[in-house]
């Protein structure tokens, strides 16, 4: 079976992937479990489980299983000497793929045992699929509607709720409304229209039972069963027998009824199937965007050139709407959030069929791949940098989205554009620039969208007083000692201060905006300095300064 499908039945939370420098279709054949005092012999297609070596002490097991034919390899993540856990992944990694095989990572609690009996059964099973020799797998609609035909005597046809054909019997002498049906993929209006007046709709979704309906010739509807198809309470569709040439077979309903729970349990496999593969296209992206995977990890799953630049975009709710819904209406807010999601997924498709979007914590990720390269002699436009016509396009997707948020979902959203890098591989850089506008947008930068390029100065600034924050020891006393002056004396040292440091020591532009008479500001800017001890006239002094000033003015604002 591929890899992918393995992954699909174990997956989180028991291993990730770290490598798959050949994708995720390669074939697993057998499951091998050994550790390093095993001699190794040939694991020709297995996927091998390395007991008793964590981290990079197991580079070398890894490229030995390589070179014997394992098809991957899973190994549990682990830290020795002064190399950290993250350090001993990427030695991995980097083994792995120089090796050509697939790599997983095993939580740190999963009992390999355990594991491997899981991974064996899983394989045993397709195994004993493909042994059988059965043609069309037990899985495929149209193999069991070939069945139920044999079982009624009649013509099948299974179909979803909304009345869309998902497969379908061969066979002769079907009248119009199955040949209409079946041309369209789906059951013809004015048919649909005399089967709701019938009431037989309402028959097939209020309990088990076997409806009959009637021949209508000069309608071309011939004599039929109908059952519905459900889980518990939820209509997932019904099955539809149309009389041939020959009566139904003896004991018709009964098979029906069989046939409709044996359908239900299809119909719901495929529904977990289908998101369990986008869970996975979901936790592969995730992992790329941070760094722990390569691109061709995801390259069998989407169309991505390894050699064209790409981008990524990040959006989030606004700071104050968060706060708001986290307090009041937490149901309100996965609900904004997964409309939100939905938008994005929208815009981006739109904009580029190849872009992937994907939700980590609170923030939505879009990554834009096979993006146009940069173009060259980049420069500075208006002191500011000034993107190349990918960047300057996704800005604008960004913006449109956004306001989009606002409009139709009621939403008040934030988003950042990370610059452009030049393959797949390197989106995680691209990530965190996105990560570190919307951090700022999220402390002290009000805008809507920005790129890096836009906000590179205010960005820098804002990390800083953040670290500033978190670090009580790199404060000045003396800025501590006119922050206190103020609060209790009522003083406005602290403003007028900052004003003048922010209008690098202009007098008469401070004094403007802050609607006061120059002496005044002069007067504030020499008690400032008598009453904190701080030298203007020392450039450091200066500047650290107006860093904890800034740092005291948003504490405040």
């Amino acid at each position: 079976m591929p890899l992918r499908q393995l992954l699909l039945a174990v997956g989180e939370p028991l291993v990730e992937v770290l490598a798959a420098p050949t994708g995720l279709d390669v074939q697993v054949d057998n499951v091998s479990i050994i550790d390093p005092e095993d001699e190794m012999e040939a694991y020709t297609g297995d996927l091998v489980l390395l007991i008793g070596a964590r981290g990079a002490a197991a580079r070398h097991l890894v490229r030995t299983a390589a070179r014997q034919g394992a098809t991957a390899v899973a190994v549990k993540a682990g830290s020795s000497g002064s190399r950290s856990a993250a350090e001993e992944t990427a030695l991995l990694r980097a083994a792995a793929g120089e090796a050509g095989v697939a790599l997983l990572g095993v939580r740190p609690d999963v009992r390999w045992d355990q594991l491997q009996s899981l991974c064996r059964s899983v394989v045993d099973d397709a195994r004993l699929r493909i042994d059988a020799d059965l043609g069309e797998s037990p899985g495929d609609l149209f193999s069991l509607a070939q069945t139920i035909a044999a079982l009624t005597g009649g013509l099948v046809s299974i179909e979803d709720a909304s009345s869309r054909v998902l497969a379908y019997s061969s066979g002769d002498e079907v009248d119009e409304l199955r040949r209409l049906s079946v041309l369209g993929r789906q059951g013809p209006p004015q048919y649909l229209a005399l089967l709701r007046e019938w009431g037989v709709f309402t028959r097939l979704r209020s309990g088990d039972e076997v409806v009959h309906i009637d021949e209508h010739p000069d309608l071309g509807i011939r004599r039929r069963l109908a059952v519905g198809i459900r889980a518990g309470d939820q209509p997932l569709g019904a099955i539809w027998v149309q009389e041939s040439g020959a009566p139904f077979a003896e004991g018709a309903e009964e098979a029906l009824l069989g046939a409709a729970r044996m359908t239900a349990l299809h119909l719901l496999r495929h529904r977990t199937e289908v998101t369990a593969g986008l869970r996975l296209r979901e936790d592969l992206l995730a992992a790329l965007l941070e760094g722990r995977i390569e691109a061709a990890a995801l390259a069998d799953s989407v169309e991505v050139s390894a050699a064209r630049p790409a981008l990524v975009a990040a959006f989030t709710l606004a700071p104050g709407q968060r706060g708001w819904s986290e307090e009041r209406n937490r149901s309100g807010l996965e609900l904004q959030r997964r409309r939100m999601i939905d938008l994005i997924s929208v815009h981006t498709a739109a904009y580029r069929k190849s872009s992937l979007v994907t939700a980590v914590g609170t923030r939505v990720y879009v990554l834009l791949p096979d993006m146009p390269a940069p173009r060259t002699g980049r420069g500075r436009r208006g002191g500011a940098e000034h993107p190349d016509s990918g960047e300057a396009s996704v800005l604008a997707l960004a913006r449109k989205t956004v306001e989009s948020a606002r409009t139709l979902i009621g939403a008040a959203v934030q988003g950042a554009v990370g610059s452009l890098v030049e393959s797949p591989d390197q989106v995680a850089d691209s990530r965190r620039e996105a990560d570190r506008v919307l951090d700022a947008m999220g402390r002290d930068l009000a805008l809507d969208v920005a790129t890096i390029g836009d906000v590179r100065s205010r960005v820098l600034v804002s990390e800083t007083l953040a670290h500033l924050r978190r670090t009580p020891g790199l404060r000045d006393p003396r800025v501590e000692r006119l922050i206190r002056h103020d609060a209790d004396g009522g003083a406005e040292l602290v403003h007028s201060l900052l004003a003048y440091l922010e209008a690098f020591g202009d007098v008469r532009a401070a004094a403007e905006r802050l609607h006061i008479h120059p002496n005044t500001l002069r007067y504030r800017v020499r008690r400032a300095e008598a009453v904190s001890g701080i030298d203007l006239s020392e450039p450091d002094q200066r500047l650290f300064a107006h860093l904890q000033l800034l740092m005291e003015h948003e504490r405040r604002g």
